[in-house]
């Protein structure tokens, strides 16, 4: 759609799960380490489940954070939710309801795991 010039939500939410996957990674889709046979789409999906920690950004969650396993649970959730979005054909892609509603599920999830925090 955006080689042609065509507007599409579709790609809008490509670009938001491609952009989540930045945030919570904090790693850039042009890093150095993607080559012709990694993306960061790639990196993400390989990771999951079990190699998510090693690839989240340190600064979101560490193993020693208390509920560390809970909130784990709810990034591989959001992360779930972005890799629907990046699907390759824009019909099997999500529509933003849909990732809006997901993401609310998941908030729900992780509130009991963030007493203390503000502008959860």
């Amino acid at each position: 759609y955006g080689l042609q010039g065509l507007v599409s939500t579709k790609c809008d939410v490509y670009s938001f799960g491609i952009m989540t996957m930045e945030v919570f990674t904090r790693t850039n889709p042009s890093n150095e380490r993607f080559t012709e046979n990694l993306s960061l789409k790639s990196w993400v999906y390989d990771s999951m489940p079990n190699g998510l920690a090693q690839i989240v950004d340190a600064n979101l969650v560490k193993p020693s954070d208390e509920y560390f396993p809970e909130k784990l649970e709810c990034i591989s959730s959001i992360m779930k939710v972005a890799i629907n979005c990046t699907n390759e054909s824009p019909r099997e892609r999500c529509n933003i309801q849909d990732v809006l509603v997901a993401l609310k599920k998941i908030k729900l999830q992780l509130l009991p795991y963030t007493e203390g925090f503000e502008g959860v």
